[in-house]
């Protein structure tokens, strides 16, 4: 760990690690061993936020053990970690001048920083949408302005910015004058598939970046699976291995649903 820095219960660590900030991609993810006890046992799954170098960062909120013990690491200490995992967002072909929206919620925000650096060195113009219950949610809004994305924010309490969801900001948007080319998005599941209904509603190409409790991180332990269609059939795939992203039309939210 070199670096630390905290807001409330959300944190980010930055880490020494070479060989995976090299082969790094937006929308890839770490498997961090908290402890090196027995408690807790498993490897906790963190998308990359940023990297730097040889470092990278992850953005987290201390939610249990595992996130408690991660929070409570100081420069200095070593981490063990597997990566660079999973497969990320689609950033062939020429992207310059693509109107890219990018969509998160709460801790879901963590992987857009590293996508919207990326798609600006590919010329794209990026425009963040930061969603959350209340402000404290918010603890990323001047790092992304500070890096030239100045988000656009909302708040379920009206604490700060847009009262309501996220996504409802981000249609709002779209109403009012603004027209994205494609949307990309982090959060928990309601989210992601409200950005799925608004995509297929405004025929704007989108990518989801799932969320998923993982055991292992490579495909092994098949606990990490959601249903997926790919060229027609359904089936479970594991979020590991053939995701964490994937296009929003082959996301299966509901028992039926095309």
């Amino acid at each position: 760990v070199t670096q630390k820095e905290s807001w409330g219960t959300y944190h980010i660590l930055a880490v020494n690690t070479p060989s995976i900030a090299a082969a790094a991609a937006p929308g890839q993810f770490i498997m961090v061993r908290t402890s090196p006890l027995y408690q807790p046992l498993l490897r906790r799954p963190f998308s990359i936020h940023s990297v730097s170098g040889d470092g990278l960062q992850i953005f987290f909120q201390s939610v249990g053990i595992g996130t408690d013990l991660l929070g409570q690491k100081t420069p200095g200490q070593a981490l063990d970690i597997l990566g660079p995992l999973g497969k990320g967002f689609g950033l062939d072909g020429n992207l310059k001048g693509l109107k890219a929206a990018l969509v998160g919620g709460g801790r879901g925000i963590a992987p857009l920083y590293f996508l919207g650096v990326e798609l600006r060195k590919k010329g794209a113009e990026v425009r963040v949408f930061y969603g959350g219950r209340s402000e404290e949610d918010l603890a990323l809004r001047e790092r992304f302005a500070s890096a030239g994305f100045p988000p656009d924010c909302s708040t379920e309490d009206a604490s700060y910015g847009y009262l309501g969801l996220v996504t409802d900001l981000v249609l709002e948007s779209i109403r009012e004058s603004y027209s994205p080319d494609r949307l990309f998005a982090c959060g928990p599941d309601g989210l992601l598939q409200s950005v799925g209904r608004l995509a297929k509603g405004q025929n704007i190409p989108a990518e989801l970046s799932l969320e998923s409790i993982m055991g292992c991180g490579f495909g092994a332990c098949w606990g990490c699976v959601h249903k997926i269609r790919r060229k027609g059939e359904e089936a479970w795939r594991k979020i590991c291995e053939e995701g964490p992203v994937f296009p929003s039309e082959d996301v299966i939210w509901g028992e039926g649903e095309r």
